[in-house]
């Protein structure tokens, strides 16, 4: 979800261990396909394949509780780090931060829509709110901290504000997705740390496994890459909404629901 201000390249994430050089061979266009596909498959399985026994049949030793529901969501857990690694990049690289930071919250707006009629079954259900608030409330905490950064005070009452408000309004994966994007763009440069933050922040369970979203970020090599243009950054933008509601109706199609 990154719109970046030029083509230049720059060594975005500096190997934590000495002597190891790691070939970035990454772009941010190939980051974003990947949280994408991870993305839709993430939910194709939860909302989808979950109504498929075969896919919820355990194999393997009893004790590792093993089915491939639960293989594949432990797999495309990598995909919201690699969003909040793409809001990172959009802070960074924006012409417009005011203007990106806009297009977030409009394309949460239209996205409301398809969230609640999948998860409530209605057109308007306030309860939860969509993954794009909680980009959209992390992105404003990486503004807060560039602003107030030598004011302390301020800037740690506004930042608990922030997770306050992704806690009272239920954004998905909370206050601690919202600190994600803040802690991965304070540790941006270490890879280390951007694992052990993604695993530490978005536990318990299975969320743990979006730490190997790091292996993607380690071969980012700071371009942005072939999706360029205003029609191929909306259309990324409105993939969240999109398949949200083509999964909606799948559920429909195939007498999931009534």
């Amino acid at each position: 979800m990154s719109t970046h201000a030029s083509e230049r390249t720059f060594d975005a994430i500096d190997s934590p261990v000495s002597g190891i050089n790691v070939k970035k061979c990454l772009s941010g266009s190939a980051i974003k396909m990947i949280a994408v596909i991870s993305m839709i498959i993430d939910h194709m399985t939860a909302y989808i394949l979950v109504f498929y026994p075969v896919f919820l049949n355990q194999f393997g030793p009893s004790a590792l509780n093993l089915n491939w529901y639960t293989i594949i969501r432990h797999i495309t857990r990598i995909g919201f780090p690699l969003f909040c690694f793409g809001i990172v990049e959009g802070y960074i690289h924006t012409r417009d931060r005011r203007k990106y930071g806009l297009n977030i919250l409009i394309f949460g707006l239209l996205s409301e829509i398809p969230w609640d009629l999948l998860h409530e079954g209605k057109i308007f259900a306030p309860r939860t709110q969509s993954v794009f608030f909680t980009l959209l409330l992390g992105y404003l905490g990486i503004c807060v901290l560039e602003k107030y950064r030598d004011d302390k005070l301020r800037c740690t009452v506004l930042m608990v504000a922030l997770m306050l408000t992704a806690f009272v309004i239920h954004a998905d994966y909370g206050a601690k997705g919202m600190g994600l994007v803040v802690v991965m763009y304070i540790v941006r440069k270490n890879i280390a740390m951007l694992a052990l933050s993604t695993g530490a922040l978005i536990n318990p369970g299975s969320h743990g496994f979006g730490a190997l979203s790091a292996i993607p970020i380690a071969l980012y090599n700071g371009e942005r890459g072939f999706i360029k243009g205003k029609f191929w950054k909306y259309f990324f933008y409105l993939i969240y909404p999109g398949h949200l509601l083509l999964i909606y109706f799948l559920q429909f199609k195939l007498g999931f629901r009534h």
